[in-house]
């Protein structure tokens, strides 16, 4: 089938930035891919949700398998709780939820999602990247907020757009229990490799796949197979911050493609939704700030014990 890769290079090309960020902050390389595919090469929104799916099975798993034979920490509490979660919620997601979506709904959720990211991170960026906390080895508040979030995430963002679990999953770490980066977005890679993984499961067995993905997936996957773990390693070597700095700006761009483009369809009354969603998000971030701020002060009610390499601990 090298004529098909041959015919779609230039989604390899795209993913080569794509992977590079999936494995470098704790957003998948769908969030590269699908925009390239929905804005650029004006495909259909629902290609794009599976696109992501599909070559995130590959490139970060890849990334995922790296980060695990480097014992990175991870915060394994809210980590198993995710899993948990999405592996229930996702399937009912893509199953009964996703099919009652909008084509434009699909399109303008993904921008909201990954624009109000990229803005927080615009003025939190400093604070962000300042975090020094490793989470805990074993907390039950970390694995209930980690089940609900992977449920409500994989149910919701992940089973609609392709790409937001991890999102969520780094929100909770950064905002609310205030952990490094270091640990948070290896954190957040693993749970959307995951989701990504149960996300082609329920796909192929239920032959729901859109036409396109399999053309733009063969000629993506062996770039982001190397990719997206190349990326862990080389962000060890530049640091975090000037790499999170671009792909914010990246996820504001599409952003306001998006609505520049949607912006006769969805009217004034549309595009005042449209910029209201963005800053509901951004409460929802402010307000999770605020609750890690109260908690950071007060005392767990649960032992919790130093984050350790995997390995050194039963999982």
């Amino acid at each position: 089938m090298w004529s098909v890769v041959v015919d779609h290079w230039p989604m390899a090309l795209s993913m080569a930035i794509g992977s590079y960020a999936a494995g470098s902050t704790p957003m998948g390389g769908g969030t590269v891919g699908f925009p390239v595919l929905v804005l650029l090469f004006d495909m259909p929104a629902s290609l794009g949700r599976d696109f992501s799916f599909a070559v995130q099975s590959i490139g970060m798993v890849s990334a995922s398998i790296f980060i695990l034979c480097r014992r990175q920490p991870l915060a394994w509490s809210m980590l198993r709780g995710a899993m948990l979660g999405a592996v229930l919620g996702t399937p009912l997601g893509i199953l009964f939820l996703s099919p009652l979506i909008p084509e434009l709904w699909i399109k303008l959720a993904f921008a909201v999602i990954w624009g109000s990211f990229g803005v927080l991170h615009l003025y939190r960026l400093q604070e962000i990247t300042s975090h020094s906390e490793l989470g805990a080895g074993a907390s039950a508040r970390e694995f209930r907020l980690g089940l609900l979030a992977g449920f409500c995430a994989g149910g919701m963002a992940a089973a609609i757009t392709g790409v937001g679990i991890d999102m969520v999953v780094y929100a909770l770490l950064v905002l609310l229990f205030r952990v490094d980066l270091k640990v948070a977005i290896p954190t957040s890679v693993i749970i959307m490799a995951f989701t990504s993984l149960v996300g082609v499961a329920v796909k192929s067995l239920t032959g729901t796949w859109q036409p396109g993905v399999l053309g733009n997936w063969l000629a993506a996957a062996p770039v982001v197979a190397l990719g997206a773990p190349l990326g862990v390693f080389v962000v060890g070597l530049i640091g975090r911050k000037p790499t999170l700095l671009v792909v914010a700006i990246l996820c504001i761009g599409q952003y306001l493609w998006t609505g520049y483009t949607e912006r006769d369809t969805l009217g004034f009354t549309g595009m005042m939704v449209f910029i209201g969603a963005v800053l509901v998000c951004l409460l929802g971030f402010e307000w999770l700030r605020s609750r890690g701020n109260v908690g950071s002060t007060a005392t767990d009610d649960v032992s919790r014990s130093p984050v350790v390499p995997l390995g050194r601990s039963a999982v």
